[in-house]
């Protein structure tokens, strides 16, 4: 029955009437969003269509909302920022920056313009069942002409409907190639509450287009993928073709070792991939996080307590490790390789994943410390390191597709929306809040000009689109711009390398600025449902000053770093960035 919303959280979310929740059913055994049912149940159909001038009311309600909560926060230096909000072709629930300064957003074509029912097909077989993606150039700004259509391929899937549709590609995993390109693996075949794709893909930023590589041995629904310090790709988890409650516990890699991995910017078809034979991932759950540290391990953190494990891609070798202190299951949240000076990462954090925890979980040395807390628990959150290797964390919910007043209601509390930002002390302070609520779905990206790019959740992006007939609008970009950036005049970032850059190697850096006191390296980030494995950042020795130069020296291993594109940012003393250049890591070099 409708309902009105309590007093207290008047302020905090729309004044809106909602139906009845939707049938267990539609939930799923633990995935409260993972479940949807294609040909809606009664109980999903009697929820109605949404009422197409509540879209504006509530976009409008969000924006005072935010307006008001940050004019509290008046200190830049301290709180940063929220600038740009605009429209996007793209729900952005798989991103990744590409070395081209461009973003790669893909999702797949939504069924329902209802956000109070499941708009993805996951429980759909046929055409409707394809995928989508574009490139976001910031370089022309927010417009619409800033976006680029590049479909997945055309597939024709093994569903006995001979349907061909671009490929769906969606709840894939993904990882980057030594060369920048993006490897996607997996995807949704439809049916049985999330069945896998066998698909490999490789995206080439360089020519703008997608490369298909030959299948995995099984599908994979919600798998994780991380690059080696060998520069291959290790696949593991996500439910089978045979959908949901098949989690595959085979591990596969790509590309296979008798083959190069590839460092230059073009890159064939059809390349296969191979399975481990001396070792598995015993998952129950998917998208574990997964983390190349620097003694060259795979380091694999599931979301259940006594999932926790190391493989050695050398070897194949896995050994479980210490049960995660918290117990229980986590629903997604996010993980942090923590800075380690000019070292690789060898340490961890675990946080969110259960609004009823703000604990962080530190796993280094073999062991799990408790670290401090933040403010309150969330789930789905988004945690980045920054370039002046402080965190912050963005988005995150109640649960999964709940904001605080049950499954599917769009209705938000609104501290979800507030960022949190995490000092060299490891102290957490809560800051302004985005224009739209982000959970299920959300990504953030630190961007070269060290700006965050904030989108995804295609259910807020549906319930606040006043433009919901036009086709190609359908998701939302929101920009921050951290603290650093009003601490005074950014380092300047002339000239770097423009070819590879080997290991262990001194290499000059042109700058006008004076007081240039840290160099670092940043990985770029391409992220889904919380999981990001490629972040790091390393700090690169300065061992020359000389007029208008820095001689730096890059990661001694492929271990501290593993082989590909990073972004190389000059900071002050105060930590203010300069805009960041691309290099490229390469052992060859």
């Amino acid at each position: 029955m409708p309902r009105r919303l309590p007093a207290a959280f008047v302020r905090a979310t729309l004044v809106l009437t909602t139906t009845a929740t939707l049938s267990a059913a539609f939930t799923g055994p633990g995935h409260a969003a993972d479940q949807p049912d294609g040909k809606l149940t009664p109980q999903v159909r009697a929820v109605g269509d949404y009422p197409d001038p509540i879209r504006a009311v509530r976009l409008k309600s969000l924006t005072d909302s935010q307006a008001s909560l940050n004019a509290q926060f008046t200190d830049l230096a301290k709180y940063g920022r929220f600038t740009d909000y605009f429209s996007s072709p793209d729900f952005g629930d798989h991103v990744a920056l590409l070395p081209t300064g461009k973003v790669l957003l893909f999702s797949f074509e939504r069924i329902t313009d209802n956000p109070q029912q499941e708009p993805a097909p996951t429980q759909t077989i046929g055409k409707e069942n394809a995928g989508r993606a574009y490139l976001w150039d910031p370089s022309l700004g927010t417009g619409l002409n800033a976006f680029k259509a590049v479909p997945p391929p055309v597939v024709d899937l093994p569903d006995g409907l001979n349907e061909p549709r671009p490929a769906p590609i969606f709840c894939a995993g993904h990882a980057y190639l030594p060369n920048g390109m993006v490897a996607v693996f997996g995807g949704n075949f439809g049916g049985n509450n999330g069945s896998g794709a066998k698909f490999v893909l490789v995206f080439d930023p360089w020519h703008e287009k997608w490369l298909s590589q030959q299948d995995m041995s099984v599908g994979r629904w919600y798998p994780s993928v991380v690059e080696t310090a060998q520069g291959r790709e290790v696949v593991m988890s996500g439910q089978s073709e045979l959908g949901w409650g098949t989690p595959t516990p085979v591990i596969e890699q790509f590309p296979v070792n008798s083959a190069e991995v590839p460092y230059g910017k073009d890159y064939t078809e059809g390349n296969p991939n191979e399975a481990w034979t001396k070792s598995d991932a015993p998952f129950r759950m998917d998208y574990p996080h997964l983390f190349s540290l620097n003694d060259g391990k795979i380091y694999a953190f599931g979301r259940d307590a006594d999932q926790q494990f190391v493989f050695d891609p050398k070897t194949q070798a896995r050994t479980s490790l210490p049960n995660r202190p918290d117990g229980g299951m986590r629903e997604y949240g996010s993980a942090v390789a923590m800075p380690n000076g000019t070292k690789g990462p060898n340490s961890v954090m675990i946080l969110g994943g259960n609004k009823d925890d703000p604990s962080t979980y530190l796993f280094s040395g073999g062991r799990w410390t408790k670290g401090t807390s933040r403010a309150f628990g969330r789930t789905m959150d988004d945690t980045l390191i920054l370039p002046d290797s402080t965190l912050i964390t963005l988005n995150g919910s109640y649960g999964i597709r709940n904001y605080g007043f049950g499954d599917y209601n769009p209705n938000s509390i609104l501290k979800y929306r507030q960022v949190e930002m995490r000092d060299a002390s490891g102290k957490w302070t809560l800051g302004p809040a985005e224009r739209l609520p982000r959970g299920y779905h959300s990504n953030a990206v630190l961007l070269p000009d060290g700006r965050i790019m904030v989108t995804g959740d295609e259910l807020q992006e549906l319930a606040n689109n006043p433009d919901i007939k036009n086709r190609a609008v359908n998701g939302t970009i929101e920009i921050y711009e951290p603290s650093y950036l009003f601490k005074g005049p950014r380092p300047e970032l002339t000239k770097v390398p423009d070819t590879p850059i080997g290991y262990g190697h001194y290499f000059p850096v042109s700058t006008t600025s004076t007081g240039i006191t840290k160099a670092v390296l940043v990985a770029p980030i391409t992220s889904t449902h919380s999981v990001d494995t490629s972040q790091r950042i390393l700090e690169l020795p300065i061992t020359n000053t000389g007029r208008n130069q820095l001689l730096l020296k890059s990661p001694e291993t492929a271990e501290d770093a593993p082989p590909g594109y990073y972004m190389l940012f000059l900071l002050d003393a105060k930590g203010v960035p300069s805009i960041a250049k691309w290099v490229q890591l390469d052992p060859q070099a």
